[in-house]
Formats: structure tokens, sequence, C-alpha cells
């Protein structure tokens, strides 16, 4: 009956959500609401980006005297890279030098979408308004987009520098929410961190995580999302009956 719903009512959701400044009426089946809009993570959702991302955090700790491994990183990794800093007991005044080294590292790697992501956003794009709310740099993230030829799927984007504070604070997404005028329980998160789940609780909003790009699935399991795929392309399937 859901997915019949969806199909029945593509249009009007299309149309309406994308008009600024109004806000929908939820529409409810089986006691959940019909998912309008579909929010994404990038890194590790989308972008299969933690080797890049990984190797570039264990070169900048070492040129700055911390001799980190992959394993230590993802005991405490997290989209904030703040938490990994403190973790590594990174003095704060090599903060701002830290940041340099890492984009500085991180730029000898080309990370290429997850297998599949693209086919599912432009499955997704026909149904569904698509947001994207990332931790990452808006140079680095509407570069990356751009290079992968997704840009234009997503209606807005939201990235570290437009929220006044980060994952799993809600604000991120309730900025997306305010642009797309749409009310959180019409809308759906996907990611693959925690943090990811956690904000979107907090924003009122149902989270699916995504076991395989994650760099912690039993911290990801943990942190109860509403439903869990082992990758992005059993996206589609899942969001016909959620």
């Amino acid at each position: 009956m859901c997915a019949i719903l969806i199909f029945a009512n593509m249009k009007n959701r299309k149309t309406a959500s994308s008009l600024p400044g109004k806000r929908m009426k939820a529409k409810s089946v089986n006691g959940n609401s019909v998912v309008e809009c579909v929010l994404f993570d990038w890194d590790g959702t989308l972008l299969d980006s933690f080797e890049a991302d990984a190797q570039a955090y264990i070169h900048m700790f070492a040129a700055l005297g911390l001799p980190w491994s992959i394993a230590e990183l993802k005991r405490h990794y997290s989209p904030n890279w703040h938490h990994v800093y403190r973790a590594a007991r990174l003095p704060r005044a090599k903060w701002e030098e830290a940041d340099r080294l890492w984009k500085k590292f991180y730029g000898n790697h080309k990370p290429e979408l997850q297998p599949g992501a693209r086919r599912v956003l432009r499955a997704l794009d026909l149904r569904f308004t698509l947001a994207l709310v990332s931790s990452g740099s808006r140079a680095r993230v509407r570069r990356q987009l751009r290079e992968h030829h997704v840009a234009a799927m997503f209606r807005t984007k939201v990235c570290c520098e437009d929220a006044p504070r980060r994952k799993p604070h809600p604000a991120p997404l309730r900025i997306a929410l305010d642009r797309l005028g749409l009310s959180p329980k019409v809308c759906v998160y996907v990611g693959d961190a925690p943090e990811d789940i956690q904000m979107a609780h907090r924003a009122g909003m149902r989270a699916i995580g995504v076991l395989g790009g994650s760099p912690v699935p039993e911290r990801l399991r943990g942190a109860s999302p509403d439903a869990m795929i082992e990758t992005i392309r059993g996206l589609p399937a899942l969001l016909r009956n959620f």
C-alpha cells in the first residue's frame, strides 16, 4: 500500500516541495509518514572516501609527531574531526595546521562514488526530493559533486560552514529542512556513522544506516537506526515500503 501511494503522489510531492517556504502536511500510512525527501551524508555514504580520509589523517598526524594507526583512527572516528583531534591529544594551537596538512594529503587521492551510488541517485530523483547534509567543507564537497556529475540532483546542500553546530547536533539538518520547507516527518536521512543517526533522531527524522562504507559498523548499529542496508544499492528497495 505504501509503495502505491508513493508512486501515486510522486508528481504532487516533487512540485510542492520545490516551493520555498511551503510546509507539507505529512500523510500517514500504517502510522508512518510517506517519505517525500531523502537527505544524504556524503563521505562514506555516497563517496567511497574512507581510505583517502584515513591516509590523510595518518600522514597529517605523522607530520605533527603523532604516530597514529588505522586501528586507532577507526576506534575514535567521527565526522566531526575535532573529536578525532581531541582523541589524539593534539594541542588546540595546532588544529589550524592540522586542517591544512589534512587537506594537502587528502588532495593526493581521488575517491570514487560508492558502487551503484549514481544509479541509485538517478532512480530516487524521479520519486523524491534529494538533499545533502555533510560535515565536509563546502569547497571540497561541492567540487566532488561536480566531478562526479551528481550536483544537480540535490535540491539543497548543507556543509560544515553552513551550520553553527556539527553532527550529532541537529542544526545542519534543520537548516536543510528550512531551505526545503519540509517537516522532518516526511524526510529520511541516510548515513554511515552513529552521529548521522543521532542527528536525524534529534531533528525528529527517521534514519537509515549504510553498513558497507562505515568505518564503525558496530557503533552504527548501536545508534539504533530505523533501518539498515548493507550497501547504498539497497536503498531504493527499502524506500518502497519505508
